[in-house]
């Protein structure tokens, strides 16, 4: 398999995975939209940063 179709594979089950909360509860989804645009840049960047560094570690422990 090569790196461009398993790329494609982790996309498509990333696109899954987040729409299933708007999917199954969009009322909660559009409060926490809500709720998330009134967080301030630092504390977004501060949760991107910990979600891409759990992600990568969890990466590394299932290679």
């Amino acid at each position: 398999m090569d790196i461009v179709q398993q790329l494609l594979i982790a996309l498509s089950l990333m696109l899954v995975l987040e729409g299933i909360v708007p999917f199954l509860y969009p009322q909660r989804w559009r409060k926490l939209v809500h709720r998330l645009a009134e967080i301030n840049d630092q504390q977004l960047r501060i949760t991107g940063l910990l979600s891409m560094l759990a992600g990568v570690a969890l990466l590394y422990l299932t290679r």
